[in-house]
């Protein structure tokens, strides 16, 4: 899907696409609407990109007991 915003004319002018674009992923993200792929997905990075820009701006991860211990499960069937 493609999606056209207008901007106000002042914004557009100092905001790149690729800004916008993570912008958008990081608001869906700490909304908890999109995973940490998704976000990275729609803004265009990897998601090691996408976790450093979360930790620079101090966001936490989606990351919980629950999901560290599916993880280990995972590891260990994988094993």
């Amino acid at each position: 899907m493609t999606l056209t915003l207008p901007l106000p004319a002042a914004l557009e002018k100092k905001m790149q696409p690729r800004d916008a674009k993570l912008h958008l992923a990081i608001g869906a993200f700490t909304a908890e609407e999109v995973t940490l792929g998704q976000a990275a997905e729609i803004a265009g990075v990897s998601q090691a990109e996408m976790m450093k820009e979360l930790a620079r701006r101090k966001i936490p991860q989606h990351y919980d007991v629950d999901d560290f211990e599916q993880d280990l499960k995972t590891v260990a069937a994988l094993s």
